[in-house]
């Protein structure tokens, strides 16, 4: 089978790091690789470097058996490739048809021919299965949406190699559904395709061999995927072994801390009303759409609610705004750290002092230089955040190690009782899921309340105390650690259904873990 894409001792370097060290493997066409590895391991700075985004500092791209130089992204299309990143590339101000014709669009008389561009990706959207008006605004589409729109503008670009970089992580089940019919239509058609992810389950499924890289380098490469046990391929991507990833604990709950009455607001339907006891890990489950993140932004004030109260240790918190909520120690990490997270060209100490700067600040005027850079220093090593510097702007580290910096700056608020994660480790691979689930159990060690919003079903049963589930954007059943499972939550969880068979929902791999019991 000919060996369409070849990397050759590829290597780049930024300031403080070497981010790809000599690595060399081929990708067949007809076939899916799959590239595994934690996060910071190299693998999105490789497909930024198939893209043309990067410049290699050395070795050789080939494709077709011809070496290739990109200077930008635009000669990568030209060579037939196509890469759909982990951090969405798009134009929120422009429809979904401009997105996908971006620098492609028909033109008529020298015009730019709009309905002919909405006809022509309105047949596609239709023949692929994913209902959105091509005239729709990205700006009002949600993530999973806008997901979609990439996987449609890669498909039309008619690419013979077609990268994908997480490209789950935000997608519904049905949207998930019909990605990895396109993939498989897509091999059997002779495309070559290059596909990441950290859900061991999606890479068993699709792939046909695997490259597994560590800190820049490439550890080994699996010709046939089946062949390779789950166990084998966790240790080499993290270097050693993970007897119980979720890390749960057993720990005696205090009493109720934290109580919502009669929430109500945007996307919620109806009053919402929940409790959480000091030292609990409340997970939150719910297909998308469901109104997890919605009703968790009311919590926090960060969308204005119409109704409802929240109560902290007897105290009702006042609903001016987020800042009201952080200073009664609500705080909260959000879905999607690139737009509402992270403050991308600040460093990873700026990121991680923004918010404690409001009680640091020396005679009320200055900054406390020194007391940064120790408590940066302090939570980079706490959280083992991989960063050349902690002056290195976040906008640089991977999604795991950003996810990490935005934790380090909740954790470091003196006052924090209740810490709210929304989709915490969305994109995230599973050395760094494991540090993470720790953070999230000593923080619940200290009588604080921890509410975890996820849609990977195994992690919310394996860390949480108690469940509670939402479908169509109210809360719809609660379960304690002991009752719940995979088939009562999706019970649950899927409307119109008095059965959750496991085949209805993607699943995260069969990770090793201790009994839920």
């Amino acid at each position: 089978m000919t060996a369409y894409l070849q990397f050759d001792q590829v290597s780049k370097v930024f300031p403080g790091v070497k981010a790809l060290n000599g690595v060399s493997f081929a990708a067949h066409a007809g076939q899916v690789h799959g590239l595994l590895g934690e996060n910071g391991a190299g693998k999105s700075t490789l497909l930024k470097i198939l893209g043309g985004q990067y410049k290699p500092d050395g070795g050789r791209l080939l494709v077709d058996g011809k070496e290739c130089r990109f200077t930008s992204a635009k000669d990568a299309i030209g060579a037939g490739i196509a890469v759909i990143h982990q951090e969405l590339q798009y134009v929120p101000e422009l429809t979904v048809a401009e997105n996908v014709l971006l620098g492609r669009m028909p033109t008529r008389f020298g015009l730019l021919d709009k309905p002919k561009a909405y006809k022509m990706v309105a047949e596609k959207l239709a023949a692929i299965g994913v209902d959105l008006a091509p005239d729709a605004k990205l700006a009002d589409l949600s993530i999973a949406q806008r997901q979609m729109v990439e996987i449609c503008k890669a498909i039309m670009q008619d690419a013979q190699v077609i990268a994908f970089d997480e490209p789950t992580s935000s997608l519904s089940h049905r949207e998930t559904e019909i990605l990895f019919r396109l993939v498989k239509e897509l091999r059997a058609d002779g495309r070559t395709l290059i596909y990441i992810s950290h859900r061991l389950e999606e890479l068993y499924e699709l792939c046909d061999a695997c490259t597994i890289f560590r800190d820049g380098r490439k550890i080994v490469t699996h010709d046939v995927m089946a062949d390779v046990p789950r166990d084998r391929l966790i240790s080499d991507m993290v270097g050693r072994e993970l007897s119980d990833i979720y890390d749960y604990r057993t720990r005696p709950l205090g009493e109720e801390r934290l109580k919502i009455q009669g929430l109500n607001g945007k996307h919620v339907k109806g009053p919402q009303s929940f409790s959480v006891r000091g030292g609990e890990v409340l997970g939150f489950f719910g297909l998308v759409g469901a109104g997890r993140s919605e009703l968790m932004r009311l919590l926090y004030n960060a969308d204005t609610r119409s109704a409802g109260s929240v109560t902290l240790d007897g105290a009702t918190v006042s609903t001016a705004g987020p800042s009201a909520a952080i200073a009664a120690g609500i705080v909260l990490c959000p879905e999607d750290r690139k737009e509402q997270g992270i403050l991308a060209t600040a460093s990873v100490a700026e990121n991680i002092n923004i918010s404690v700067r409001r009680n640091d600040l020396l005679g009320g005027l200055f900054l406390r230089h020194k007391r940064e850079a120790a408590l940066a220093e302090d939570f980079i090593a706490r959280l083992r955040i991989k960063t050349p510097n902690r002056q290195q702007e976040i906008r640089l580290l991977s999604g795991g190690n950003q996810q990490k910096v935005i934790l380090a700056r909740w954790l470091a608020e003196p006052g924090l009782k209740v810490l709210i994660l929304d989709e915490p480790t969305r994109g995230i691979d599973v050395g760094a899921k494991n540090d993470i689930y720790r953070i999230i159990h000593e923080v619940a060690e200290r009588g604080c309340c921890v509410i975890v919003v996820s849609s990977e079903l195994p992690e919310v049963l394996g860390i949480s105390d108690r469940v509670i589930v939402m479908r169509e954007g109210e809360i719809c059943g609660e379960l304690s650690r002991a009752d719940a499972s995979e088939t009562e939550v999706l019970r649950l969880a899927l409307p119109d259904s008095t059965a959750a068979p496991a085949a209805t929902y993607i699943k995260t791999p069969a990770l090793p873990t201790r009994s839920i019991a």
